[in-house]
């Protein structure tokens, strides 16, 4: 195949190629190279299936016509399987993000390219789609249900079953029959880019540009924003998912009518099916073919559905699917896989037995729940009747007593002993909760002292949420 790109390359431009280097395969069946002569450099693609190619070209060139950053094609030949491509240099959007990304701060060169990249995806779906045309797409013409339920089951079959996940086959079958109707609820009358992440982004001179798009389709909009935001290794920080998510609904809709609710309503469904179908790909490429680098998204990717089960609700109960990923959220063993170091987040709140201690039903289960009423209570002298555990005088009461201090230096040891194992282990979620008899006094002041307390201690996130709320006036 490599003399057969040489022959192509010089019947285009009139010169033999002085080198033909292989490229770094990804996922596909295709294999690439860089030929070079001189000053000249393209890509060769050798690829196996016509239709797949047939499709990236027809696409290619209609988004050339629409003024979209994508590669030049100067030359094909489908019966032998190739074709020569733009070269758009050696840097995608997840090296770039890998080489200047620092232990604390997400580079701003990345976040400037991602801005681009989200605008950029509203053009190819809206303004590039409506003159696509769809017939030359492959394998299916529209992300309909067949294709959703071939992800689903691609999900249940190459990696619950190959990580060994229990499931109750029938709900889960269910369940699937259940999502796949909620998202055919969202319009989808658009360019599905099908594979829309950071390592189909290339970066030149700072400007994004776009490849692999061969699998795209007539679908929702949704899919795709939710593909780039939760590449699972790319891990962006919420706060910036949130911002992206915002600047590509501020773009799409200035392209079309968007009913932003809406689509907010339905975006979660699509992040987890996108999630779905790319665990079944790690799990068909390093559970099955035995490619351990697939394995290490894998951390990644059960951390995202463990923010989602925090986070969003869907508007429809799909317990089996539910119970399937609070199983991957609790797993120990998917956290470890490759390289992975995820942050932990502890979350700390106070509640009032009054009201019942609280259930967690967003993180995995763990943590604990603390009585602090065995401790003096403040509450019960008049001249505290007003304040607020976070209150000086409450502070100073509580301080001066020893039952207090011994009280948390055994909540601490616990604590601590339970940090340092998770963040071990990769879990990313811990929940402690503080009960007293109100809610407003020891409770709050024990949950501020530990968030205190982890805060200098440990490298990690801590919120802290008091459920009984501050009686203060604002």
């Amino acid at each position: 195949m490599p003399e057969r790109l040489r022959a192509l390359f010089r019947r285009t431009f009139g010169e033999s190629a002085d080198s033909v280097v292989p490229l770094k395969a990804d996922g596909s069946t295709r294999s690439l190279y860089r030929l070079n002569a001189g000053r000249r450099s393209v890509i060769g693609a050798v690829a196996p299936d016509r239709r797949e190619n047939e499709a990236f070209l027809a696409f290619s060139r209609h988004f050339r016509s629409c003024e979209l950053p994508v590669p030049l094609i100067y030359a094909e030949d489908l019966d032998a399987g190739i074709y020569l491509e733009e070269d758009l240099g050696a840097t995608n959007l997840f090296q770039l993000l890998e080489a200047r990304r620092g232990p604390e701060d997400f580079p701003p060169e990345a976040v400037a390219v991602y801005e681009k990249t989200v605008e950029l995806l509203a053009r190819f779906q809206i303004d590039a789609g409506k003159t696509l045309d769809y017939s030359q797409c492959y394998p299916r013409a529209s992300f309909d249900r067949q294709s959703m339920l071939w992800d689903l089951n691609y999900f249940k079959y190459y990696f619950l079953r190959l990580a060994a996940v229990p499931f109750d086959e029938q709900a889960l079958e269910d369940d699937f029959e259940r999502l796949t109707e909620l998202l055919l609820a969202a319009p989808r009358d658009f360019f599905l880019y099908r594979d829309f992440q950071s390592r189909n982004v290339m970066v030149r001179d700072g400007e994004p540009w776009f490849i692999d798009y061969q699998g795209g389709r007539r679908g929702a909009l949704q899919y795709d924003i939710a593909s780039l935001l939760y590449d699972a290794k790319a891990d962006l920080p919420t706060a910036l998912r949130d911002k992206l998510l915002e600047r590509y609904l501020d773009a799409a809709g200035e392209r079309a009518a968007i009913d932003r609710a809406r689509f907010l309503e339905l975006f979660p469904g699509f992040v987890y099916i996108r999630i779905m179908q790319a665990l079944g790909a790690y799990g068909l490429r390093g559970f099955y073919e035995r490619k351990a680098h697939f394995l290490q998204s894998i951390p990644y990717a059960v951390r995202n559905i463990e923010h989602l089960l925090r986070t969003t609700e869907l508007p429809i109960k799909v317990p089996a699917l539910m119970g399937v990923f609070r199983s991957l959220v609790g797993s120990s063993t998917l956290r470890q896989y490759g390289q992975a170091s995820l942050p932990l987040t502890v979350r700390i709140q106070s509640f009032s037995f009054k009201q019942g201690a609280p259930i967690d039903e967003k993180g995995h289960g763990g943590g604990f729940v603390f009585d602090c009423r065995g401790l003096p209570n403040p509450g019960r002298e008049a001249r505290f009747a007003d304040s607020f555990g976070t209150d000086a005088d409450v502070v100073e009461f509580l301080e001066r007593e020893p039952p207090v201090r011994h009280f948390l230096d055994h909540v601490f040891a616990l604590v601590d002993q339970s940090v340092e194992n998770y963040q071990s282990r990769n879990f990313t979620d811990l929940l402690v909760s503080f009960g007293c008899t109100g809610g407003r006094h020891r409770s709050v002041y024990c949950a501020e002292r530990l968030a205190r307390h982890l805060r200098k201690r440990y490298k990690l996130t801590v919120s802290v949420n008091h459920l009984c709320g501050d009686p203060r006036p604002a």
